[in-house]
């Protein structure tokens, strides 16, 4: 059995008058996530984790910001892209472990949500995906809510 372990992080700066899209995710927020797609921090980290595990580049390489294809898309396609990727290789989820950074609002609430949509994202059970929440304790552009910051962690195994 081969196996292919990958990281990605992202971090958006937090701005009025967007919408705060996180794991798929409309948060309620007075503040959004400031991007050239929907800046869905957490599937940016995690599309970028999938291409790392298999050495293919980066977000940026297959979807470039100055590209207007890009402008306002879901993020759902930049990962449905990476995934799809995987197949091709022949390789599945093996499982994903994510921590979002974000001061407020709380993301508890939201989370179960997340959990769903990556793992239907990522064509793996529920089980396999974890998604965790911290907040900056009032230190640094996260704590001071200038920001927000995803990492992911990804092992794909071959597929039988």
């Amino acid at each position: 059995m081969r196996y292919r372990i990958g990281q990605g992080s992202d971090v958006h700066r937090l701005i009025e008058g967007r919408p705060l899209i996180i794991g798929g995710v409309e948060v309620g927020s007075d503040l959004g996530a400031d991007g050239h797609s929907d800046a869905d921090v957490l599937l940016h980290a995690v599309t970028d984790a999938v291409l790392g595990a298999l050495a293919l580049g980066d977000i940026g390489s297959h979807f470039p910001n100055s590209d207007p294809r890009w402008k306002d898309a879901a993020s759902s396609v930049f990962l449905a892209h990476a995934v799809s990727l995987a197949h091709e290789k022949g390789f599945m989820v093996a499982n994903l472990d994510t921590t979002v950074h974000l001061e407020a609002p709380k993301l508890r609430p939201h989370i179960d949500s997340m959990r769903a949509n990556l793992a239907g994202l990522l064509e793996t059970a529920i089980e396999n995906v974890s998604v965790k929440a911290k907040t900056g304790e009032a230190v640094d552009a996260v704590g001071t809510r200038r920001a927000l910051r995803a990492d992911a962690v990804i092992l794909l195994e071959e597929a039988s």
